[in-house]
């Protein structure tokens, strides 16, 4: 294998499972982590094939173009990207700020873009290359209170896909990789809560912020499955535009599909009323 896989926050989750998998599968990993004492921790993983750097991705897309170029040069090609970095906010949509909201995007939308435009010279150069979008089944579907969440994951899932078909002729295959809930700390350290503060709200929000609380531990999905699997499908001949992970992510995503079926059926004759009258 031997070939470079660069991911974007490794330090913790599902970064670290996909890290330690491809590297148990013979990849070169170069891993993005934002502070200096994650360097030494993430390069033991397996010295001489784990390489971290220091990185936000919402460095200046300079900074990123350069740590990119420091990776082809220094460790070699890129052969895929897993734009894997975000975090999630939680809170309804009138109690979250327009600054979380654009820190959200910052991140999980920007930040994904800009280390897509740094890798795609050197693969496009190569007629040659995979991208990763870790999204969310929260990327095609939708729950109450995560409103600014699922807004930047449905952007990442319209950009991705527009972004297969510009360059797949090139030989770049682009996916979105949608998870499920996994045993993560994504739903506790790791997420941003927007203070309470209209008792509206109250009676729809309150339970379902403690239920994802205490659920977080106790996720059905096995982190290190999910990394098994990225590890196999990264070298898939044809990968696919749409990659679920998990039971969960496969029936909720299922289930809002068939509520969009029957709405679009539904009103139907209604959608269909709006064309100009054809004329003999």
């Amino acid at each position: 294998m031997d070939r470079v896989v660069v991911i974007t926050g490794v330090s913790s989750g599902l970064g670290k499972a996909f890290a330690t998998a491809l590297l148990q599968a013979g990849f070169k990993v170069v891993g993005t982590v934002r502070k200096q004492e994650a360097v030494e921790d993430f390069e033991q993983l397996k010295p001489g094939s784990a390489f971290a750097r220091i990185l936000d991705v919402t460095d200046t897309p300079e900074r990123l173009s350069s740590v990119v170029g420091e990776v082809e040069q220094n460790v070699g090609p890129t052969y895929a990207l897993i734009n894997n970095a975000g975090y999630g906010h939680e809170g309804t949509l009138e109690e979250s700020s327009l600054d979380e909201l654009r820190q959200q995007f910052e991140v999980n939308v920007f930040g994904a873009v800009a280390m897509m435009k740094a890798v795609l010279p050197y693969m496009r150069a190569r007629r040659e290359g995979r991208i990763l979008n870790v999204t969310s089944m929260g990327g095609l579907m939708t729950m109450p209170g995560l409103s600014c969440y699922h807004g930047s994951k449905f952007a990442l899932e319209g950009i991705s896909s527009s972004l297969a078909k510009e360059v797949r002729p090139l030989g770049i295959y682009v996916t979105a990789i949608e998870p499920g809930m996994f045993r993560t700390d994504w739903a506790s350290r790791s997420m941003v809560r927007s203070a309470r503060t209209i008792a509206d709200y109250d009676a729809i929000f309150d339970p379902i912020r403690e239920a994802r609380k205490s659920r977080s531990g106790h996720q059905p999905g096995d982190p290190a499955k999910a990394g098994k699997a990225i590890a196999e499908f990264i070298i898939a001949p044809e990968p696919p535009l749409h990659l679920l992970l998990g039971s969960d992510a496969f029936d909720y995503v299922h289930k809002e599909l068939e509520v969009l079926q029957s709405e679009f059926s539904t009103w139907k004759p209604l959608t269909r009323s709006t064309n100009f009258e054809q004329t003999a």
